[in-house]
């Protein structure tokens, strides 16, 4: 059996968290400049990082929070102050920012996590494997986790078509736009985690 409406719903919640379509330019951004054999292979990484990351915690989560005495909350601040970091180097870094960091694997940080596998996938992972009651619905669960990271893995790999065509000047675009779009999204997360402390408190 299988619950298409445990599914849908964790997938379209997956889906909106994890957006893939706005992790186009910020994966432009980071791996622009590299050769595409290289590229494809991130963009395999970065999948296969957040896929190992989320069902860690969706196998685990409540016990390795307990465990580290680490709150949800605290987890979002970090998450969302590693990303305003690489956001402003994105920003205001120099037109090479790609050959900065060609020593540095970006599909595992800050893509894969915690880009993709962020403090808000990982609670609504917990929260749908602790719900998940019956072998239908944690069949749904985990289908959906997987579907999720095949339309993020079709979208990173089919962006990199996009570099054909808008060249180093489009790059350096898409870099300060990515920079602008992943500053507020880890400006957000900061928010969301600072109030769940104080509405915690």
């Amino acid at each position: 059996m299988f619950d298409v409406a445990v599914f849908g719903s964790l997938f379209l919640t997956l889906f909106v968290i994890m957006d893939p379509p706005g992790i186009t330019p910020i994966f432009l951004a980071l791996t622009a400049g590299r050769p595409a054999r290289v590229q494809r292979r991130m963009a395999v990484q970065a999948v296969c990082v957040a896929g190992g990351v989320i069902t860690v915690f969706g196998l685990l989560g409540h016990q390795i929070l307990d465990y580290l005495h680490v709150s949800v909350p605290a987890l979002m601040i970090a998450g969302g102050l590693l990303l305003l970091l690489i956001a402003l180097d994105l920003l205001t870094g120099k037109t090479d920012e790609p050959k900065q960091t060609k020593d540095v694997n970006v599909a595992l940080v800050p893509l894969g996590m915690p880009l993709l596998a962020g403090p808000g996938a990982i609670v609504s992972v917990i929260l749908a494997v602790q719900k998940a009651d019956s072998v239908a619905t944690q069949v749904s669960v985990w289908t959906a986790i997987l579907a999720i990271h095949v339309v993020l893995w079709v979208v990173m790999r089919y962006s990199l078509l996009i570099i054909r065509v808008i060249k180093d000047g489009g790059v350096v675009l898409v870099t300060r736009l990515a920079g602008m779009m992943l500053s507020a999204i880890a400006v957000q997360q900061i928010i969301n985690g600072v109030t769940q402390v104080i509405h915690g408190g």
